[in-house]
């Protein structure tokens, strides 16, 4: 196709129930408890309460409660190794999301900053 020439046609709109899947994805990570519970487990395969806990600083009664929301929404397993249950990611393809959304954060981050800072030393003047 030469630079003069249209596309053929419009992108195909997803279906209805990938969208549906998507909304419920990211509502499910949407909270910042949840969150850190999805991030502790992109750095480590497999933890249990306690040691979430101990990686997020978050009480374990504020965990327990998004333990389940995540396990209720398949992004979660859970292993019982005798008294113990273990949590990891259902798939890898979360674990790549988590991972791409903490960079995503990084940059975007740094460069609001910078702005905010840039133009704040500007009012100074």
């Amino acid at each position: 196709m030469n630079k003069l020439e249209e596309p053929s046609s419009a992108p195909e709109a997803l279906p209805e129930w990938i969208v549906e899947c998507l909304s419920r994805l990211f509502s499910s990570i949407s909270d910042p408890t949840r969150i850190r519970i999805v991030h502790a487990l992109t750095e480590a395969d497999r933890l249990n309460v306690t040691e979430i806990a101990e990686y997020t600083n978050l009480s374990i009664s504020a965990i327990s409660h998004q333990l389940r929301l995540l396990r209720d929404r398949a992004m979660l397993m859970a292993t019982r190794e005798g008294r113990s249950v273990y949590y990891s990611l259902a798939d890898e393809h979360l674990r790549a999301l988590i991972r791409t959304g903490v960079q995503h954060a990084y940059q975007d981050c740094t460069n609001n900053l910078r702005r905010e800072a840039e133009s704040k030393t500007g009012e100074d003047d």
